[in-house]
């Protein structure tokens, strides 16, 4: 992660902070504050550290990751060189925002399906931003929710392009299962009652749901309960769940809730640094 947070300060600084440069001298200490101008949950605490760490920059005060902040809060407190702070400035604070938006967004998210289904997980995707996908899953973590895959090599996920290319859900189960470590779970998704019946049927860990009404969702589990294979496997329902309408899939008997909208559709908190004079 450092190396993408390095190439975030080359890419602000470009050849130079020349309005720092020819204004403030080299060897000028000063005392910072990045406060919130908004209401939610803090997250980026670790990482802001670290940066802070690793340029010889005091941390005086810090807020804790997952904390609840309101407008005007402090988040931190720092001392150091003028020309450093300022230089990291911009960086530190899209950083922290976007992060905290991720982890606001989930945790409103994750409250909602709690009071319904305590039992239900929510979960990410791997919509998140390019390059900084870890930052967007360690938001969502602080924001109460699973991150599901870091990447592609956590666990065995045929999708409906995989079973395009292979023929049908089963085969590809099959050939998946053939092939695969046992210490690799392997999901698969359907969409269909007859797959998700037969892919429960031939071992699957997890039948992912995938752009099914409330209403199909809930002839599924219908179907497998009559069948006696309900507890056999972990249900994951996705596609096209968002804040507004994620209360009706939390009302069925579902493992587990994936939404993309935790990342692709969370936006940003507001926060400002202010030097202290």
């Amino acid at each position: 992660m450092m190396k993408i947070i390095e190439y975030m300060l080359e890419e602000d600084e470009g050849f130079g902070d020349i309005t720092s440069n020819i204004l403030i001298n080299d060897e000028k200490e000063v005392i910072a504050t990045i406060k919130s101008k908004d209401q939610g949950i803090f997250a980026g605490s670790k990482i802001i550290q670290e940066i802070f760490n690793e340029n010889n920059i005091e941390i005086l005060e810090l807020k804790k990751d997952s904390t609840k902040i309101n407008k005007g809060d402090l988040l931190f407190k720092i001392k150091g060189n003028a020309l450093k702070i300022l230089l990291l400035e911009r960086t530190v604070l899209n950083i922290a925002m976007r992060m905290s938006g991720v982890a606001t967004y989930t945790n409103n998210v994750v409250n909602k399906v709690k009071k319904i289904n305590p039992k239900c997980t929510v979960a990410g995707t791997r919509k998140t931003s390019p390059a900084i996908a870890k930052f967007d899953k360690m938001a969502i973590s602080i924001g109460g929710a699973d991150p599901h895959r870091f990447a592609l090599d956590d666990m065995v996920l045929i999708k409906d392009n995989h079973i395009a290319i292979v023929g049908n859900p089963l085969k590809a189960l099959k050939i998946a299962k053939s092939k695969i470590s046992f210490s690799k779970k392997i999901e698969i998704e359907v969409e269909t009652l007859n797959d998700a019946i037969e892919c429960v049927q031939n071992g699957a860990d997890i039948v992912m749901l995938d752009n099914m009404s409330p209403t199909e969702i809930k002839e599924v589990l219908n179907e497998l309960s009559k069948l006696n294979i309900r507890d056999k496997i972990l249900i994951e329902v996705s596609g096209g769940i968002n804040n507004e309408n994620i209360e009706d899939y939390a009302l069925l008997d579902v493992d587990i809730i994936s939404l993309g909208a935790l990342t692709h559709s969370s936006g940003s908190l507001n926060f400002s640094l202010n030097i202290e004079v």
